[in-house]
């Protein structure tokens, strides 16, 4: 099934939560965890999504004081991996923004469904006076190191059956042996030989160490398919999780992207477009689809826009629900990509150009 048609049928299953729309943009209000229950199964190639962080205790930001006890949060928190692991493609990605205090036991919860790949460290480089009290507070009465940083966690889908609990690796391993082929042969005839082991790259990718390129997994479907014992293999992009970076864009886990700077009618969690358009750009293809849970002020629904992408984004609190209908209404016909960072929305809504054409094609 198509990105378009994964789209549609999302459409089509929660119309009745729908508020706004547009042709490639859908935005919803209400209970998340209740909603993704209704989304088809393995239909997302992206979960970008920042939910209250608990230890937090912001009253202003929604659920953030809900539960009395951690153990409470990571309760309701693993409601959300199930269905988190039931909708995303099998190489899908998840990114988990959290405290840092909640990281490690979040790590932990999710491992049950998912092979964690990073905790990244977003740290904030803000200019004094719009930096929250580091400059402000008193350092010789801290405890501790200042926390002045976030966590996001970065994770894919797991499937038992192999080392590292690779889909890739399982499925390669059911296409070699239906068609009759040890992996020594297979590695011969894709010329991928290993340095150590007898079945080569063939062995490694069949234990989720590592994956093909395009090129080889080409190879290998064409040798595959030339036994006429398997009549399919999906397309490698349906396949292999993407992971698209370069020396240009920041590459480690730790990320530097500074915090969007106080205006009126801002999010109290809203994270910068730039952080999140380098997460999307990373680890999607255009046209795939993104979603947020905690839409917020509807910056991942901005961001993945940007880049050509499906977004969803589900919102409970209905301010800010009507404030993303007001902002998505206001630049549907305009250039998302061009769309600022740390914006001011009146200002934007006055001076960013039309868009001539689809939005796909920027």
């Amino acid at each position: 099934m198509s990105r378009s048609e994964d789209f549609e049928k999302i459409h089509k299953e929660i119309s009745n939560y729908v508020k706004f729309s547009i042709p490639n943009s859908l935005l919803i209000q209400g209970d998340s965890l209740e909603i993704l229950k209704k989304f088809p199964s393995h239909s997302v190639s992206l979960i970008l999504t920042d939910p209250p962080y608990h230890t937090t205790k912001k009253r202003n930001v929604y659920g953030d004081t809900s539960f009395e006890e951690d153990q409470h949060y990571l309760e309701w928190m693993a409601q959300y991996a199930v269905e988190w692991k039931r909708i995303l493609r099998p190489n899908g990605s998840l990114f988990c923004f959290c405290s840092p205090s909640m990281a490690a036991r979040l790590e932990v919860l999710f491992l049950e469904k998912f092979n964690i790949l990073s905790q990244i460290v977003w740290t904030k480089p803000n200019d004094p006076g719009f930096d929250g009290w580091k400059q402000k507070m008193k350092k010789e009465a801290l405890r501790q190191w200042y926390n002045h940083s976030e966590r996001i966690v970065f994770a894919e889908p797991a499937a038992n059956g192999n080392l590292h609990r690779s889909y890739f690796g399982n499925l390669l391993r059911e296409c070699r042996k239906k068609a009759g082929l040890t992996m020594n042969k297979l590695t011969g005839i894709i010329g991928a030989y290993g340095k150590i082991n007898h079945g080569g790259a063939v062995s490694n990718w069949e234990a989720g160490r590592n994956v093909p390129s395009e090129e080889q997994y080409e190879k290998i479907r064409a040798a595959i398919f030339k036994t006429g014992k398997v009549e399919s293999m999906p397309e490698y992009r349906d396949l292999i999780r993407p992971f698209i970076i370069d020396g240009t864009k920041e590459f480690t886990d730790v990320w530097t992207f500074p915090t969007i700077r106080p205006y009126d009618g801002k999010h109290p969690a809203e994270k910068p477009i730039a952080l999140l358009t380098h997460a999307i750009e990373a680890t999607t293809f255009p046209g795939d689809i993104v979603l947020d849970c905690f839409g917020g002020s509807g910056t991942t629904a901005i961001a993945a826009l940007k880049l050509g992408r499906y977004a969803i984004s589900i919102e409970i609190d209905a301010v800010w629900v009507k404030k993303t209908i007001q902002l998505l209404k206001s630049i549907q016909k305009k250039q998302y990509k061009e769309f600022p960072d740390n914006y001011k929305a009146k200002e934007t809504m006055v001076n960013t150009p039309t868009l001539q054409g689809n939005l796909f094609n920027l």
